[in-house]
């Protein structure tokens, strides 16, 4: 698959087919990862790949979804929920690149998941006191976000829009989760 064709193509998925994500595929998301832009090649994230079933419900449990399409578009454990979560740790001591470095290490892993077939949803909004209890986690590390991570139940639609228009996600009557996304020249100034 072409680059540009998996930037165009990558949308957030809310629904998972119940099918595991073999180790194979992860074990290429977190390569991507790691080898991503880091502010002064410091490398300080670390990752947690979540499978096992008690703990998948846990975190689930503490995750908040797509609150522009709730209750409609929030995964139910057992039929779309993910089976995989990617803890993205870092230390507790936030420098100033640490989310630009969580960021592009982020989009790496889910760009190579839609080359490979696999959708994702990063996750910000959840319970990070009680995911880092979950995880085990030592008192100088935390997690800063969540990737689910799974084969997608679902084809969300990207479309342009340009200024003044609703930047909001939505589902549509067929339930097709639309993402608008702003034009190139709406965005840019050209000086």
């Amino acid at each position: 698959m072409e680059f540009s064709a998996v930037v165009q193509g990558r949308r957030t998925v809310r629904r998972f087919k119940q099918i595991q994500v073999n180790e194979s595929e992860l074990r290429a998301m977190l390569n991507a990862a790691r080898l991503s832009s880091s502010g002064g090649n410091l490398q300080p994230l670390r990752y947690i790949v979540i499978q096992k079933p008690e703990l998948v419900s846990s975190i689930f449990a503490n995750t908040a979804w797509g609150g522009l399409v709730k209750p409609r578009r929030n995964p139910e454990p057992g039929k779309t929920a993910p089976l995989t979560f990617i803890a993205v740790i870092s230390p507790r001591n936030n420098n100033n690149t640490l989310h630009a470095d969580a960021g592009a290490a982020i989009q790496s892993m889910t760009l190579t998941a839609y080359s490979l077939g696999l959708g994702c949803c990063w996750i910000g909004a959840f319970k990070r006191e009680n995911v880092d209890v979950i995880l085990e986690l030592p008192e100088d590390l935390t997690v800063i976000y969540l990737l689910a991570a799974g084969y997608p139940d679902e084809s969300p639609v990207q479309e342009d829009i340009t200024a003044g228009m609703s930047a909001n996600y939505y589902l549509d009557d067929n339930d097709v989760l639309h993402m608008p996304k702003f034009t190139v020249d709406t965005i840019t100034q050209w000086r």
